[in-house]
């Protein structure tokens, strides 16, 4: 992860915000860049990947976004859940299902997924799998710890 500059524009420059439950990382600034293949890469190496859970790393967070880089073995769950604000999952590799009342949907690398919030859902992935989950806040009571690692 990087920052790039202040973002240009009239806008200040932000001042950046750490996180001392994320290891101390960049959570907020007005630019930040990331590259996905070494984050997954070491999501993967993490003991929550390898005894089969749901591992992830929050990316970007502020007051009305969350960005989540998400990572899951190939036959492993995040359980039903919902998020208080609409989401969005991307998926980078792999592929996962995604169990809703009404159905579900598989999503291989290069598909998005959107819910608006309160969806109850299941994730389940059919091969190893590595996704972006995006979540705007619209109501703070109820934050999911599977979305918020």
């Amino acid at each position: 992860m990087s920052t790039l500059g202040t973002g240009g524009g009239d806008a200040p420059p932000r001042q950046e915000t750490y996180s001392p439950r994320h290891g101390g990382r960049t959570l907020a600034a007005s630019v930040l860049q990331f590259d996905l293949p070494t984050e997954i890469a070491q999501l993967r190496q993490g003991r929550t990947y390898k005894h089969g859970g749901p591992s992830g790393r929050t990316l970007l967070k502020e007051p009305d976004l969350r960005v989540v880089l998400m990572t899951l073995q190939a036959g492993g769950r995040m359980e039903e859940h919902s998020a208080s604000g609409p989401t969005s999952i991307h998926v980078i590799e792999g592929s996962i299902r995604v169990h809703v009342a009404d159905g579900q949907g598989e999503l291989g690398p290069g598909s998005l997924l959107t819910m608006e919030s309160a969806v109850r859902h299941e994730v389940e992935a059919v091969e190893d799998s590595a996704f972006l989950l995006t979540i705007g806040r619209t109501k703070y009571e109820r934050v999911s710890d599977s979305h918020e690692p």
